[in-house]
């Protein structure tokens, strides 16, 4: 073979070499590289941070309790400009995660009119009976809140229903008529059932179950008793703190309007009032003349539509149905006094919603 044609022949051995490397797959380091197997962890920590803001993730299926307060200062005018940093929740001594704090004006609304029948309202009655109408005319939205009358002396009695048609409560005031009673004080003639009233008014009218499965359709609504009473009870078959345990476990406010015929009678039981009042997150009022009557209601009306809301999901989780203590604190405002209901009970492994 001649130099030329080995010369040639090793051009097109090396030519071919060249291509050859080229065309070779490349090795497992230079592959492009698949997408990697995560981790147990890594797959947590995506999901993670595909998750929603926090109001969100509760809705998922979180145990949430909530808790409506409002803020008045040394005059008794509503605060109206709180804000989520100044404030602190504690449970039971423990301080809690907020998941939603917002200001409150347009909730829905359950309240029920407890009146007192007996003997020491006959004179006050009717101023009783104007004012608590008007107040239900103001204060009550068709299609969104609602509203039920109840009396009481010896029983409760059901007058009207939870109703949001104006007309429907404005007959059920009509038959409100005041009866005098006969006979010895100490009979059930003058007996008077303060306690039973408002066990039974939280109980059957405005009853709900206090912590919850929070749904995303999950609407808090307020629900509370505004009571007419001089507040003395000597008939109740349940003591003072069995109403307030009721009305903790309702989620019931109570506002108290104390008036009667101070006198032929007791007088206004101011202390008992007044824990019904702080106990459940209410506050009671004593009117001295028909034109307080009248700013007394337009003040709960107040109260009532500027309220702040706040959630948390506790950090006992145990569902225990034991009473959970709840304070709520305002940082850095010392005139600011908060009004709130003092605790709640847990659920328990039975109760779900």
């Amino acid at each position: 073979m001649s130099s030329t044609r080995v010369a040639t022949a090793l051009i097109v051995l090396l030519v071919l070499g060249c291509i050859g490397l080229a065309q070779r797959p490349q090795s497992s380091a230079q592959k492009q590289k698949p997408e990697p197997k995560q981790s147990d962890s890594n797959r947590d920590r995506d999901k993670d941070d595909d998750t929603p803001g926090s109001d969100d993730a509760v809705k998922l299926g979180t145990d949430l309790v909530s808790v409506l307060f409002t803020a008045v200062d040394r005059n008794n005018r509503v605060i109206s400009d709180i804000r989520q940093d100044e404030i602190t929740v504690m449970e039971d001594g423990r301080p809690q995660q907020i998941f939603t704090f917002k200001r409150e004006t347009t909730l829905p609304i359950n309240i029920a009119i407890l009146m007192d029948l007996s003997g020491s309202q006959e004179y006050t009655f009717p101023q009783e009976k104007t004012a608590a109408g008007e107040f239900l005319r103001s204060i009550i939205r068709p299609n969104k809140d609602s509203a039920a009358i109840l009396t009481f002396q010896d029983d409760v009695e059901l007058v009207q229903g939870l109703s949001s048609r104006a007309d429907a409560l404005s007959r059920a005031f009509d038959q409100i008529q005041f009866s005098r009673r006969f006979g010895p004080t100490s009979s059930r003639h003058q007996a008077t059932a303060l306690y039973d009233a408002i066990y039974v008014t939280a109980d059957e009218v405005l009853a709900r179950d206090e912590i919850h499965r929070v749904s995303a359709d999950d609407q808090v609504t307020r629900r509370a008793i505004v009571l007419l009473t001089d507040g003395v009870d000597n008939a109740s078959s349940r003591k003072l703190d069995e109403a307030v345990d009721r009305a903790w476990r309702a989620g019931v406010i109570i506002y108290s309007i104390g008036i009667g015929d101070r006198f032929r009678f007791e007088g206004v039981r101011e202390d008992v009032l007044r824990r019904l009042g702080d106990e459940t997150g209410g506050r009671a009022y004593f009117p001295r003349s028909s034109d307080d009557l009248l700013n007394d209601f337009r003040q709960i009306e107040s109260e009532m539509r500027s309220q702040y809301l706040v959630a948390y999901s506790p950090s006992n989780a145990s569902h225990d149905g034991r009473f959970r203590r709840v304070e709520v604190r305002v940082n850095a405002r010392p005139d600011a006094r908060i009004i709130h209901r003092r605790g709640y009970y847990a659920a328990t492994e039975d109760v779900r919603k």
